[in-house]
């Protein structure tokens, strides 16, 4: 078990994103505790909590700890299963963060998949689906893997209620990246 402070470094929610992608692709479980200790409001929200969710059903985890304002997790992975998926954050919470968190498990799958994002797709502290679309998709291309976006609906902060879709077309070994 990989035991994981949460407040280390900006102490911020990409710690456990990091951690839950990298759990699925070793199949290693973890435990973080002391989740986003150094933000005003400490724990998972509904972004974090969503990205939790998502790793967990695309991976056949178990996990302990997943709920609104939680400071610790427990995930335990199983293999990761392609497949549609369908993630609502529910807020204004970032869409993008969350494919963040299960993008490269899904990319280097064996078979493709199709994801329904709801939420945010314009943040302020997060990458916007536009920047995906136009800078990191084209890029993350040129290793191997496709991934097209339908965006259905924009949704900003605070009121969120933003819809894309998200088609990934897996290889089996990544190409080097020249840049």
């Amino acid at each position: 078990m990989i035991e994981i402070d949460g407040s280390t470094g900006e102490g911020g929610g990409q710690m456990l994103r990091t951690s839950l992608a990298l759990s699925m692709a070793t199949g290693k479980p973890f435990r973080i505790h002391r989740l986003r200790a150094n933000r005003k409001k400490p724990g998972l929200k509904r972004q974090h909590l969503t990205a939790v969710r998502a790793a967990a059903e695309i991976s056949g985890a178990t996990v302990q700890g997943d709920e609104l304002n939680s400071q610790e997790v427990h995930f335990e992975p199983g293999p990761v299963q392609p497949g549609h998926y369908r993630f609502d954050i529910g807020s204004a919470g970032s869409t993008t963060l969350v494919l963040q968190t299960v993008l490269p498990v899904l990319m280097l799958g064996t078979e493709p998949s199709h994801l329904t994002l709801e939420g945010g797709t314009h943040n302020g502290m997060s990458p916007p689906l536009d920047f995906l679309e136009s800078a990191f998709l084209p890029l993350l291309a040129k290793m191997g893997p496709q991934v097209s976006l339908k965006l259905v609906r924009r949704g900003y902060y605070p009121a969120g209620g933003g819809h894309f879709e998200a088609t990934i077309q897996p290889v089996e070994k990544l190409k080097p990246l020249t840049l």
